[in-house]
């Protein structure tokens, strides 16, 4: 029977993946040694979609945490509550992946607070325990469970770099973008268009990737693509929806914004 915590969480049907690489068989791999594993590559490159297509090829139930700013340890570790009546404890999600036997996937983990480290480092080891201190307890992890975070190394500012003492407990896989065919038959599959404009939207992106670093901090990733031939699928004009979907969500900057409408009108 399933830990209580474990249904809500269970990925019932297979997500839509394209492997672009070797990394189903490397997360497997360190998933059986128990090895946490590293996802590296940048924004809407398919790492989210890789760890629910993983947790449902693995039978395991998916915890994700988006991390931000003030997310502390304690906060995925877990805190008292004070109700009408009683004090009582609410574990957090990495708790609760921990005692489900599940994947604790922390998505954008340099973001987080710096004391989150201090959780983590116990758990990415041999030890692979969870100090509980607030309730005198050690979790000690299930062969099951696993950690997994991702960042994206091209984006994230020097002082946001994981600390080698992190990185050196984890399997890292590096993700980029699928090659264009690859990744025509990707936005073809998620959105339903034909391959001619598939294969325009997919130019289109490579031509805002050879903008990075000249005047936009990332190109256009796979996911705004997908997003642009939904709203071609629904109907709206190619051009609109790729100034929508693409060029508004890559920049506010008048000067960019206009090179990237031209690009647009050049595309299609």
């Amino acid at each position: 029977m399933n830990h209580p915590a474990e249904s809500a969480f269970l990925i019932e049907s297979e997500p839509y993946y394209e492997a672009v690489g070797d990394e189903v068989a490397l997360f497997e791999a360190a998933y059986h040694s128990r090895i946490p594993v590293l996802l590296k590559g940048p924004t809407g490159c398919g790492k989210t979609r890789f760890m629910e297509y993983m947790a449902w090829r693995l039978k395991r139930p998916l915890i994700t945490v988006s991390c931000h700013d003030d997310l502390s340890a304690a906060d995925l570790v877990g805190r008292y509550l004070i109700t009408a009546s009683e004090t009582v404890w609410m574990d957090g999600p990495l708790a609760r992946a921990v005692r489900c036997g599940g994947i604790c996937y922390l998505d954008e983990v340099v973001e987080a607070r710096k004391d989150t480290t201090v959780v983590i480092h116990p758990l990415a080891d041999d030890r692979r325990i969870l100090p509980m201190e607030k309730r005198g307890e050690v979790l000690r992890a299930p062969p099951e469970f696993v950690l997994a975070l991702s960042y994206n190394p091209g984006y994230q500012s020097v002082l946001k770099e994981l600390k080698p003492s992190t990185r050196q407990r984890f399997v890292a896989i590096e993700f980029d973008y699928p090659a264009a065919a690859l990744e025509e038959k990707i936005v073809r599959a998620e959105t339903g268009i034909g391959a001619e404009d598939a294969g325009k939207l997919v130019h289109l992106a490579g031509l805002t990737r050879n903008l990075k670093h000249n005047g936009l901090d990332e190109g256009a990733s796979t996911r705004l693509l997908v997003h642009a031939g939904k709203l071609i699928a629904r109907g709206i004009a190619p051009r609109i929806a790729c100034q929508g979907a693409i060029a508004q969500a890559l920049t506010d900057e008048p000067e960019m914004l206009a090179a990237l409408n031209e690009l647009i009108s050049a595309v299609f």
